[in-house]
């Protein structure tokens, strides 16, 4: 059963891997897969074949002696239960985020962004775009601060082989930005919301790591040819102001603002982060609905600004293949496949315990986690290692993940989301980014571990 359980994730998960290759959204692939994996474990357990394990450790057969059959499979709904609802905060979360992030792009919010990048010389401009990056990754996520920076590089730099340059330097600095925040990566998030690390903590501890890894391979790159000399700047067709709304920087701090609060809505209440950024959504959408973008805008047109029209611009494909991801790797969680100084453990812990008796370090096999995570979706490898170790919440080992898993997906530029949405809109090539950034962001993601782990040592 086990070995059925894992042929059917390494298939899907090489199918996400595989997505623009087959040409298939990885949405199906992940959804398949935990379907498929929930439905022949419940076939399992409901014969009597397997047996499952809460977050609790309590095991549960059919075949228990000492409990009906009915109480069982209730008991298995119950584990169901248990994964869905984590992963619905999740899911909800980044609904909310997402939405928010739409909001102020349809009332041209990060536009007003536009106006501070004036450098000329192109050292000046890579540190301005990378400083951007890191910053607005923290606050608004990874990958949409890509895919902002991107664009408004494109009204910028008229040659496209300098493009490339900025924009794979700007992976390096959102996904270093995005490492040390809450809400500035996905992983993060899901850390966050595991209780697995505080806001305080992450920030803390991971801030300065993520630090070094976006500044070294930015002073290393300044001195590099593509980064000299001056720019060729695009003029602008149509100027910055014109292109503002009304509403334009009221919804860009309104916006900001309601992400931002999230982590203190948390602090003041004690409730799951999702419930605060539900609020913050709802905040956002009553000053959306009463806000004028344009003098004596008629109500045909206030609909193109409006919160059903941002909600139309989510990608929901991302939102079920992480439900799908999540639930597979919950189904691994609570497949009972051995015993470990006599309890028994789910096939994610058993895989752990294996790892660390192989490798004793675990800052070793953090720091393999995020090279990995270059290759694989970080997604998935933070929610096995959540599975996996049972540490208290802000280990370091927890913010070390944080860090390694966040920050080592940009060793290639499809090992993250922001890498991924940077090859597309720039067309970036695999083999040249390989031969031209790979070392570049793996000194950075190097130097940051090893400033890690002195903090660890000197600071825990």
């Amino acid at each position: 059963m086990l070995t059925i359980l894992i042929v059917i994730f390494v298939i899907g998960y090489i199918s996400i891997t595989l997505e623009h290759n087959i040409h298939l959204d990885k949405a199906v692939p992940a959804l398949l897969m935990a379907t498929l994996m929930w439905a022949i474990l419940a076939l399992g357990f409901n014969e009597g074949w397997v047996s499952v394990i809460n977050k609790y450790g309590d095991v549960f057969n059919v075949l228990n002696p000492d409990s009906n059959a009915s109480e069982q499979q209730y008991q298995f709904k119950k584990i169901l239960m248990h994964h869905f609802s984590k992963t619905g905060e999740i899911l909800f979360f980044l609904i909310g985020a997402m939405t928010i992030v739409e909001i102020i792009d349809l009332h041209r919010g990060f536009g007003i962004i536009k106006k501070y990048i004036k450098a000329k010389n192109k050292k000046h401009l890579l540190w301005t775009l990378g400083g951007l990056a890191f910053i607005l990754s923290a606050i608004i996520d990874n990958l949409t601060a890509i895919i902002i920076l991107v664009a408004l590089l494109r009204k910028i730099l008229v040659r496209r082989k300098y493009r490339v340059w900025y924009a794979s330097m700007m992976i390096i600095a959102a996904n270093a930005g995005g490492a040390w925040s809450p809400i500035g990566d996905v992983t993060t998030t899901m850390l966050w919301i595991g209780d697995k690390v505080s806001a305080l903590g992450l920030t803390e501890y991971v801030v300065i790591p993520s630090v070094v890894c976006f500044i070294i391979p930015f002073v290393i790159a300044a001195r590099l040819k593509p980064f000299k000399g001056y720019a060729m700047r695009k003029e602008m067709v149509i100027d910055v102001e014109s292109e503002r709304l009304l509403s334009s920087k009221t919804m860009l701090l309104v916006g900001l603002g309601g992400i931002a609060f999230v982590p203190i809505f948390k602090v003041i209440t004690g409730l799951p982060p999702y419930l605060g950024m539900m609020f913050s959504l709802a905040v956002i959408w009553l000053v959306s609905e009463y806000v004028k973008p344009e003098k004596n805008i008629t109500q045909r047109n206030k609909h193109r600004y409006s919160t059903h029209k941002a909600l139309s611009k989510i990608e929901f494909s991302s939102i079920l293949f992480f439900l799908g991801i999540l639930m597979a790797v919950g189904a691994l969680e609570s497949f009972v496949v051995g015993e470990i100084d006599g309890s028994a453990v789910g096939t994610l812990r058993y895989a752990a315990e294996s790892l660390s008796n192989t490798i004793p370090s675990m800052d070793v096999v953090i720091i393999l986690l995020g090279m990995l995570s270059s290759v694989l979706d970080n997604v998935p490898l933070v929610a096995a290692s959540m599975g996996m170790y049972d540490y208290p919440s802000d280990s370091p080992i927890w913010h070390f993940i944080a860090y390694s898993a966040g920050t080592g997906g940009s060793l290639l530029v499809i090992g993250s989301a922001a890498g991924v949405a940077a090859m597309g809109m720039e067309k970036i090539d695999f083999i040249w980014y390989l031969k031209k950034v790979t070392w570049l962001a793996f000194v950075g993601f190097i130097a940051g571990c090893g400033v890690f782990v002195v903090i660890e040592t000197f600071f825990y």
